[in-house]
């Protein structure tokens, strides 16, 4: 009977565990993650003590080391190609994109997957995909964009996210895209009702039946400004229409008295994300929201990664000896 052997992954810019934990789902075993953020290095050490993680920015970072990995995998900044930034681009200091190649092209993985905003499939940036596609083909792989909404997958939470995926050539016939909608995500009252009831509130019941909907996005917020919120102001109002106050983060749930719009802690804000809950975040409450807020849902990330590696694996099977 064939067995199949463990997928390895090459993780950049890992975040605070969001992707990770989608491929680790997916049956990938990490060689390494890197990523500069010194408190999300301390949540994935804090997580998985066994992991490498290589506190670095990519900049500096050799690939050939991992030289043979099956998968690159990464979350690249987003404000490059945000609607919410100046969509820089190619010119944004933040643009990681060329690193990543440069990577890939050191490693020479089976298999690439890279997550970024939706911003970055606006035509403006038509030119620059087809630069990277280009790269790409040049080292052997086929790529290809897709945009999938977290909701899609479970998660409760209206979240479009693009997916950047190369398969080696003589891989991708193989290779298809997960297919969408087909889980019903639950309610903002539904995911949270323990933990917004878990001091006595007595108006729990009546918070829980009002916040019906999903969660519009989650926003990780910027280390120029002060404490963490919920988004700016149609972000907040559509919060507010959940009975949620967007306005910051509260270490506990209310108490059996309030009165009033509660605000959301970590760890709710954490569970929206698709997070587990025994998934702890090393830091203050400023940047463990940051570190939330910035993640890749760990359902989507399992989603795609499950499908590179049933690629991968059906030229992976090797009989038992004997």
């Amino acid at each position: 009977m064939p067995i199949r052997r463990k997928m390895t992954c090459l993780e950049l810019c890992a975040g605070a565990g969001g992707q990770a934990l989608g491929l680790e789902l997916a049956g990938f075993e990490h060689a390494a993650l890197v990523e500069i953020d010194k408190h999300c290095c301390a949540t994935l050490r804090r997580n998985r003590p066994r992991w490498s993680v290589v506190e670095q920015d990519l900049r500096g970072f050799d690939g050939t080391p991992y030289r043979g990995v099956d998968l690159v995998a990464g979350g690249l900044p987003c404000p490059p190609f945000s609607v919410a930034g100046k969509q820089l681009g190619k010119n944004d200091e933040r643009n990681l994109f060329p690193e990543a190649v440069r990577i890939i092209k050191q490693c020479q993985p089976r298999a690439v997957m890279i997550e970024n905003v939706r911003g970055i499939l606006d035509a403006v940036f038509d030119d620059y995909r087809n630069h990277v596609e280009r790269q790409l083909e040049r080292l052997g792989y086929k790529p290809d964009w897709r945009m999938f909404n977290a909701a899609d997958f479970g998660v409760p939470q209206l979240r479009p996210r693009v997916l950047f995926v190369a398969i080696r050539k003589d891989h991708w016939d193989s290779f298809r895209w997960p297919l969408a909608g087909f889980v019903m995500p639950p309610t903002v009252g539904q995911v949270l009702s323990d933990l917004i009831s878990r001091n006595g509130w007595k108006g729990a019941k009546e918070w829980i039946r009002r916040a019906n909907t999903i969660a519009p996005t989650i926003v990780g917020g910027s280390k120029k400004h002060g404490g963490p919120d919920l988004g700016p102001t149609r972000a907040r109002a559509a919060w507010a229409s959940l009975g949620v106050d967007g306005k910051g983060i509260w270490d506990e749930a209310p108490g059996p008295a309030f009165v009033g719009m509660p605000r959301l802690t970590v760890r709710m804000v954490a569970r929206l994300q698709g997070f587990p809950d025994d998934w702890q975040f090393a830091s203050g409450k400023t940047n463990s929201y940051r570190q939330v807020g910035n993640a890749f849902p760990p359902p989507v990330a399992k989603a795609v990664a499950e499908q590179i590696s049933k690629c991968l694996s059906r030229r992976d099977t090797v009989p038992i000896a004997g």
